[in-house]
């Protein structure tokens, strides 16, 4: 059935028998094979605007967040800690966290997003 509508069958039935006229067996067997590989050409494009590319994009933004962390950036980590940057180091982030100032230190790439407004009575817990 698929052999039908992609012309497979009817490229190989005429390939043999155009053996004496050699110059008309090319146009069909080209079309045939555009015809068979113009499906899957877009099936990749379509993959790359919808998938890879607007991944690639997230990841330069994260990257670029990342890059960007300074000392006093009110954060969010992948664990839901939110904290406020004490320091900075290649691959770590030392953070405070709670009304106490609880020092911890997590990895760069364990920082979900910075916050854009800081959270005030961090230390008031309502249950």
């Amino acid at each position: 059935m698929f052999d039908r509508l992609f012309g497979i069958t009817s490229a190989l039935a005429e390939a043999p028998a155009a053996g004496a006229a050699g110059a008309e067996a090319a146009p069909n067997s080209i079309a045939a094979l555009v015809t068979t590989m113009l499906p899957m050409l877009l099936i990749l494009v379509v993959f790359y605007f919808m998938l890879i590319r607007p991944q690639k994009k997230k990841d330069k933004q994260v990257k670029e967040m990342l890059n960007n962390l300074k000392v006093g950036d009110r954060i969010c980590t992948i664990g839901g800690i939110y904290g406020t940057v004490s320091g900075l180091r290649d691959d770590t982030v030392y953070l405070k966290v709670g009304d106490q100032d609880t020092p911890m230190v997590i990895a760069r790439w364990a920082v979900r997003n910075v916050e854009a407004v800081s959270v005030e009575n961090e230390g008031d817990i309502i249950v």
